[in-house]
């Protein structure tokens, strides 16, 4: 089995084990921004899943995640949205903040590694798996954000407010911009191997 598709079964167990994780807390504390996290990285997963099962459909597949990621970020602001309009978040015990510093570098240094490994790959299952990647490594550092920013003393709630709605509305275009990239990706990619 390829490195790179090694990798995405390893992000594919943490995807799942963390979205479990928000929606069972979620759950617990009835919190909105919490039940969306976890249902979005769960639905990461499945596609991330769809993907790596896929043998011989990169076209459909590529296509598939593109429109699942850009669908996403819908969700996604709204969580941004909840998050400055209402729900600032809860404050983590030092444990919890260090497990999820620990989980959101980890999917960076993971998704760092799959562009390095599909750079040059005219691969579309390795494209896709590299931008899925992406996506979830900047919403889980937008997730680690708003947790540090309640958890730790040091900023007024205005500038939790502005943190969280500009890194936020970023990383809802950034997910929405891998969907497209994806789907634009595809076009050209095939269009040179002459499959469309």
């Amino acid at each position: 089995m390829d490195r790179t598709f090694k990798i995405s079964l390893i992000s594919l167990a943490l995807n799942m084990a963390f979205g479990s994780y928000h929606l069972i807390f979620g759950a617990k504390t009835k919190s909105w921004w919490l039940l969306t996290l976890g249902s979005y990285y769960l639905i990461l997963s499945i596609v991330r899943f769809a993907v790596l099962r896929t043998k011989g459909k990169e076209r459909s597949i590529a296509k598939f995640t593109g429109w699942m990621l850009m669908i996403l970020s819908i969700p996604l602001l709204g969580t941004v949205i909840l998050s400055v309009v209402r729900d600032r978040g809860h404050k983590f015990h030092m444990i919890i903040m260090i497990a999820m510093a620990a989980y959101a570098f980890t999917k960076i240094t993971l998704a760092t590694v799959n562009l390095i490994r599909s750079r040059k790959s005219t691969s579309a299952k390795l494209i896709t798996l590299r931008n899925i990647s992406f996506a979830d490594a900047f919403v889980s550092i937008f997730a680690l954000q708003r947790s540090m920013l309640v958890s730790f003393e040091g900023m007024t709630e205005t500038e939790i407010v502005i943190m969280n709605a500009s890194l936020g509305s970023a990383v809802c275009i950034i997910v929405f911009l891998l969907g497209l990239n994806l789907i634009q990706h595809k076009k050209r990619l095939f269009n040179k191997l002459n499959i469309i």
